[in-house]
């Protein structure tokens, strides 16, 4: 334990090895995508905000998915950008313990919002009679509060167990950005801890509420089987779909890369999936939300009846 040892200040993210006209192509299609991203959950919170009929208590909830889908995506795509412009991929190592802090967090946040969110759909079409007394707006500012105090305390967790392990060489980060599992392979000790609170972690914010949402989506099933007439059958599943779509992208992709068992093989396939997860997922969310739910797609054509409304007035 004498030996002098040089402690690391900075990481290199290895990201996707290509060549440089390939990645200034990748850099135009993932900022055109970002922007797509904040874009269109921005509009989402503005269609939210503004139109009346979509304060309820399901379009609360998709309020705050959105807002987790723009940080989850600024968090990360960003630095991924400058990287694929710039040869020295270098991140420090306050900004990676907090690219990592950050990336986890709304992860979690993001997963607990989505139960959340499959409750809501339970209440509304099992017991809706008494929907609006369950579902009350203190119960669901509660909710979303646990959410997000949950997401942020399991990642602040991980990020003290983190710091406390010693960094002392080789620097390279094989992954597009501080994601935890690959800036864990550099620490010099003995991580088994922190792996093993991250599988139960995973555990608690993955299997645990996909569980309960296939129960809460049997029950649904159960309960529109029910109705009598077709068309509230449609507009029963019709509510549930997007949500369904929304859930299987995320939990499928979060179980293959932190529930199934690591291998050098899977190394770029991983990159791959949290490409898809920081940048892909946030646009397809506003995506599906808006193309599969009449409610968003009514709102969003008041509102541009309302701007073509609008009184123009010309130069004096």
């Amino acid at each position: 334990m004498g030996v002098n040892q040089s402690w690391v200040t900075e990481f290199i993210l290895v990201g996707f090895q290509l060549s440089a006209e390939v990645e200034v192509l990748l850099f135009w299609i993932f900022s055109l995508l970002y922007i797509f991203s904040l874009l269109a959950n921005g509009m989402i919170l503005g269609l939210i905000r503004l139109d009346h009929s979509l304060h309820t208590p399901m379009y609360f909830f998709l309020s705050h998915l959105a807002v987790i889908d723009m940080s989850y995506a600024s968090n990360n795509v960003p630095k991924m950008l400058a990287n694929l412009m710039n040869k020295k991929r270098t991140i420090s190592f306050v900004p990676c313990i907090m690219q990592t802090f950050l990336y986890f967090a709304f992860a979690a946040t993001e997963c607990l919002i989505l139960v959340v969110m499959s409750y809501d759909r339970y209440v509304a079409i099992c017991y809706p009679l008494q929907y609006t007394v369950i579902m009350s707006w203190r119960v669901c500012t509660i909710l979303a509060l646990t959410s997000w105090s949950c997401g942020f305390a399991l990642s602040l967790v991980h990020a003290i167990l983190l710091l406390r392990l010693p960094f002392c060489g080789p620097r390279d980060v094989n992954h597009l950005f501080c994601e935890i599992l690959s800036v864990l392979k550099l620490a010099c000790a003995d991580t088994w801890v922190n792996q093993v609170v991250i599988f139960t972690t995973c555990v608690f914010v993955l299997v645990g509420p996909l569980c309960l949402m296939l129960v809460s989506y049997m029950h649904i099933l159960g309960a529109i089987l029910k109705i009598q007439t077709k068309e509230g059958r449609i507009k029963a599943l019709s509510t549930c779909s997007s949500h369904l779509c929304v859930v299987g992208l995320f939990f499928g992709i979060a179980m293959v890369v932190y529930i199934v068992p690591d291998s050098n093989q899977r190394e770029e396939q991983e990159k791959m999936l949290s490409l898809f997860h920081s940048l892909f997922n946030p646009m397809l969310n506003p995506l599906i939300y808006s193309l599969r739910n009449a409610q968003v797609k009514g709102a969003l054509h008041r509102a541009l009846q309302r701007m073509r409304s609008m009184p123009t007035y010309g130069p004096c």
